[in-house]
């Protein structure tokens, strides 16, 4: 299992420029379960696997914001305990069964439960995001948020094609920049809205992007060209540049109310 420092809160906060214009954030960058949790009855390889967070999420959401001198958020626990990306009505919140494995400490979690946990671990974090928005717009324009996944090169037996993904819902100020970017990369296989669709209700996204009209794009990549120290630095480079151009773009720093299909 990756080893990661102790947390006393659920979630960690990167320093950045307040007026920069960007706010990274990692929703799964950790495969941690704290006490009283302990394992949740999974056995450790468990925990390596994409099931538990996003594997190189949290590494590349970290070189990047050193770049960029971004702020950053990211969780401090696993996805298998609750997931932050979920909406607190969302049935998969607290996953029973994940890619064929029986999560046993999950598996009789009643509604006392899930809220404990939705209340000592993804309501923090979703509380934090909106006290450093909102801290970002007291002092300038909007920011653009920019959220950082990754994903299982095989799903199901079958592989997957794209190196990256960019999901979004209807707010397109954010994303074609970073889909024209990548895409000028003719060795790149870039989906749009793949391998899944952006527009989910009261995801991360739904809430701090889409509810309060604030530019916003979600990019996935492949987990096998970030497993490493190499893919990171090779997919912050390719990042970086793309990143840094999104609050130089005016219509990306107002508040614009694009509305959601996840609603219609």
């Amino acid at each position: 299992m990756p080893s990661f420092p102790p947390a006393s809160e659920p979630f960690e906060t990167i320093a950045g420029s307040m007026t920069g214009g960007l706010l990274l954030l990692c929703d799964h960058a950790r495969n941690t379960v704290p006490e009283p949790f302990g394992d949740l009855g999974l056995p450790a390889d468990q925990f390596e696997r994409h099931i538990a967070y996003d594997i190189g999420g949290c590494p590349l959401t970290l070189e990047l914001a050193r770049r960029l001198q971004a702020p950053a958020l990211m969780t401090t626990f696993s996805r298998l305990l609750i997931d932050p990306n979920r909406g607190e009505d969302d049935p998969t919140i607290v996953m029973r069964l994940s890619d064929g494995a029986v999560v046993p400490g999950n598996a009789r979690i009643d509604a006392d439960g899930r809220q404990a946990r939705i209340e000592r671990f993804h309501r923090p974090y979703h509380a934090q995001i909106t006290r450093t928005l909102d801290a970002m717009l007291a002092v300038a324009p909007p920011p653009v948020i920019v959220s950082i996944h990754s994903y299982t090169p095989v799903w199901r037996g079958t592989p997957r094609p794209w190196h990256a993904g960019i999901l979004w819902d209807r707010d397109p100020r954010a994303v074609l920049p970073v889909l024209e970017g990548l895409r000028a990369d003719p060795a790149l296989v870039v989906g749009d809205n793949e391998p899944y669709d952006g527009a989910l209700k009261n995801d991360t996204m739904y809430r701090h992007g889409t509810l309060r009209g604030l530019a916003h794009v979600l990019i996935e990549v492949r987990q096998d060209l970030i497993a490493d120290e190499a893919g990171v630095g090779a997919w912050a480079d390719r990042l970086e540049p793309i990143l840094a151009r999104l609050p130089l773009m005016p219509d990306l720093r107002e508040v614009r109310h694009f509305g959601s299909r996840a609603c219609s």
